[in-house]
């Protein structure tokens, strides 16, 4: 597998694509004037405490207060024997916290939506070999490490290097590492805490104690291992900090960093552009044909697997076998990639097979074998849905890089044009009902003012009927289908001098920017959204074009070429 790191240094933010043959597996998005929370440690107040949530509420300086969870709120219970019996796993929150009291908290999961951040007093520390937790007594060797050998040596090396009390978790990169490194890491990790801790001692709650590395650094501190064929970069002046940082921590991998050089921007040059934006998209094609369509809600992730275009070569339940496969592995791919988090619901095509089904659920195992994130599969329901989670750290991208619908309000859709219509209509009777004034002039989207008005003006004067009332609708391409605005009521002459953009005998020369809808013979040009059906100019499309006004009324004018005598 060749997997490589590219780094785009902008103005506004900092994007990391981690590369592996040629396709984006992950993608990290730190906005330079936004503030990451996750790993920063606070010295806090109790706001509140919630007996019925067990939980509390912190304060730690942040605009919300943030969350914290009675099992995140015990202290020194992994692995101590001395714990009093009434500050165990079975605590009140009452018993634990009280309004007031000062603590240091981590924050493990950023704000979601309308929540808060959430928060522990289980404080880890990431080094490049090891995770320090100084509140547990606990070493625990990294899953990916699987020879027996090993794994027992850096087991006995951690246990005699680690601060007394304290906790430590054994990364990936530290298989094959000398004692020296290792110990030095650790010691590291431990003059950091002495120094987290001696500021908390001083400090005045709300404040800050220890702010987490950079996306940069942590991508270097996290990812960056011999397994990296290259990293490669388009800043000069972060590329000096990277090798720097090298010198210290790993100096074999220098030669692996490369500057960017290029004029064209660096995720263009690999292609990354054209991925990033199919991430938006809720719906995945497979190279078979099927497709998968992923819908994120605030509880849940749910995600549908169809046939789509693959009808499959031998017989129904082979097609949707294959598909189902194929869909395992795109589903993994595409829950790294989102960075997706929580729960997540999978619809997978109906399979009569249980050796199937085994297979489909095998080979989603198999997938997420190389996403470090905690994922965890269910299996299946009884309405033969997949259960799943995948632990939810920081926001997924769909959070990062979208934001809801101002015309749907993030639901997706929008009533109908029928529904839309009535209702403005209905809107617009209600005000003509309490309006003295003679005549109206009202603007709304091009689309509904046709609505409005009807083919030849049959709903329009319907309207005028039963009002009695002049109105006059202009279409204007700024205004939201969704709304209409009263843009002058009052006489009729006043009214109509105001609607009516142009009178009969004036020339004219404007863009013809259309055929109209009814004969097919004729150009329509506009002023201000007031439509203007030219005789015979059909073929002048796109062109500017002169002509001269022969009939005016409220909803159109009607006009011809004009040729000088």
């Amino acid at each position: 597998m060749v997997k490589e790191i590219v780094v785009n240094c902008g103005p506004r933010d900092t994007r990391v694509g981690v590369i592996e043959n040629g396709e984006l597996v992950e993608l990290f998005i730190e906005n330079t004037s936004g503030e990451r929370l996750v790993g920063n440690v606070y010295k806090g107040k109790v706001a509140n405490v919630l007996p019925g949530m067990q939980a509390a509420f912190v304060n730690v300086g942040l605009n919300k207060n943030t969350f914290l969870y009675v099992d995140d709120a015990l202290e020194n219970v992994v692995g101590v024997d001395d714990v009093p019996e009434n500050i165990s796993n079975k605590s009140s929150i009452k018993d634990v916290l009280k309004p007031g009291q000062a603590v240091i908290v981590q924050v493990s999961k950023e704000p979601f939506g309308t929540k808060g951040a959430r928060v522990t007093r289980h404080i880890t520390l990431p080094g490049r070999f090891v995770v320090l937790m100084p509140t547990v007594d606990y070493i625990g060797i990294s899953r990916r490490i699987v020879d027996h050998e090993e794994r027992e040596r850096l087991k006995k090396l951690a246990q005699e290097f680690r601060p007394k009390g304290m906790g430590v978790i054994v990364r990936t990169m530290a298989e094959d590492l000398s004692p020296e490194e290792l110990k030095r890491d650790i010691e590291f990790l431990d003059k950091l805490w002495r120094r987290v801790k001696q500021k908390g001692k001083s400090a005045k709650a709300p404040a800050i104690l220890h702010r987490d590395l950079n996306l940069l650094y942590r991508i270097i501190r996290d990812s960056f291992d011999s397994d990296v064929l290259r990293l490669i970069i388009d800043s000069q002046d972060e590329y000096e900090s990277i090798l720097s940082l090298l010198e210290d921590i790993g100096p074999h991998l220098k030669d692996r960093v490369f500057l960017f050089q290029e004029n064209r921007p660096i995720f263009e040059i690999f292609g990354l552009e054209t991925q990033i934006e199919k991430i938006l998209r809720n719906k995945v094609w497979l190279r078979c044909g099927g497709y998968i369509v992923i819908d994120q809600t605030e509880a849940l992730t749910s995600i549908d697997v169809n046939t789509g275009k693959y009808v499959g070569s031998t017989n129904l339940a082979d097609t949707v076998l294959k598909t189902n496969l194929e869909a395992a592995g795109e589903i993994a791919h595409q829950l790294r990639l989102r960075n997706i988090g929580g729960i997540i619901i999978i619809d997978f095509i109906d399979m009569d097979s249980h050796d199937h089904q085994r297979k489909v659920l095998a080979a989603l195992a198999e997938a997420t074998v190389l996403d470090k994130t905690k994922t965890t599969i269910l299996g299946l329901t009884q309405l033969g849905l997949v259960e799943m989670t995948r632990q939810k750290v920081r926001q997924g991208l769909a959070q990062s890089l979208l934001k809801p619908c101002t015309c749907c309000d993030g639901t997706g859709k929008v009533p109908s044009e029928d529904v839309r219509v009535i209702r403005i209509e209905n809107e617009i009777k209600r005000y003509l009902q309490t309006s003295t004034d003679p005549a109206v002039l009202i603007h709304v989207h091009p689309t509904t003012a046709g609505n409005l008005i009807g083919v030849n003006g049959v709903n329009l004067e319907r309207l005028v009927k039963e009002t009695s009332k002049r109105i006059f609708i202009c279409g204007k391409l700024e205004i939201s289908p969704e709304e209409y605005r009263i843009v002058l009521s009052g006489p009729v002459d006043e009214v109509e001098k105001t609607a009516l953009p142009v009178a009969v005998g004036e020339i004219h020369t404007l863009l013809v920017d259309s055929v109209h809808s009814n004969r097919t013979q004729d150009g329509v040009a506009r002023i201000e959204g007031y439509v203007i059906q030219i005789d015979q100019a059909a073929s002048l499309v796109g062109k500017r074009t002169t002509f001269e006004i022969t009939k005016v009324d409220k909803t159109f004018a009607r006009a011809k070429l004009f040729t000088r005598s």
